[in-house]
């Protein structure tokens, strides 16, 4: 049986990336996969890494059992909204918590390089903004997308990280929002 874990990295209970996220966890139930959403703003965490990897922070308990979540998972969905081109302070926050040296990747003692220590999971990005797609890869050239899929779940070894993204929403009617939602929920059933 799969196991995927829902993050919900979107500050707002009242957002459409909640309702993505619910509707995401809808589709994978019907397929049989064992799954947990999780919803940051629920969390009890500080997502200050205070001292950088100089000096460990004590992982809050909420952090560790979320730690065993994505161990254990074989999918990881991340559901957010892209601000400034970028995700959320929140998810931010909590990728810097927990996406840690020793837990997500080890540096090789005298090396450039590092070990992939998340290999074997496959991941799926939910993301939502105002800025027309076309704009954000052809002028901003996708730096949300890329930090997400390239500089912390492909560095880990989660492979492959497939992006679905939204947009824009703030123009977006009543009709284009139920087609959303149902995509996610399709995306759920087939664990993609």
């Amino acid at each position: 049986m799969k196991k995927v874990v829902i993050i919900n990295g979107h500050p707002n209970k009242e957002s459409l990336c909640f309702e993505l996220a619910k509707r995401y966890k809808k589709g994978a139930g019907f397929s049989g996969a064992e799954c947990k959403l999780i919803n940051l703003i629920d969390l009890n965490f500080s997502p200050i890494l205070k001292h950088g990897y100089h000096k460990r922070t004590e992982l809050e308990p909420d952090l560790i059992d979320i730690q065993n979540e994505i161990l254990q998972a074989n999918h990881l969905v991340f559901v957010y909204p892209i601000w400034w081109g970028t995700p959320p302070a929140l998810l931010k926050g909590f990728i810097e918590r927990v996406f840690l040296p020793e837990f997500a990747f080890k540096y090789r003692k005298n090396s450039l390089l590092w070990d992939k220590l998340l290999t074997g999971k496959t991941a799926r990005l939910i993301v939502t903004m105002d800025t027309p797609k076309w704009y954000y890869r052809f002028v901003y050239k996708r730096p949300g997308h890329n930090a997400m899929k390239k500089g912390v779940l492909q560095f880990c070894g989660v492979n492959p990280v497939k992006i679905t993204t939204l947009s824009p929403v703030k123009r977006a009617d009543k009709e284009k929002i139920e087609r959303w939602l149902n995509k996610s929920e399709k995306l759920g059933q087939k664990l993609k």
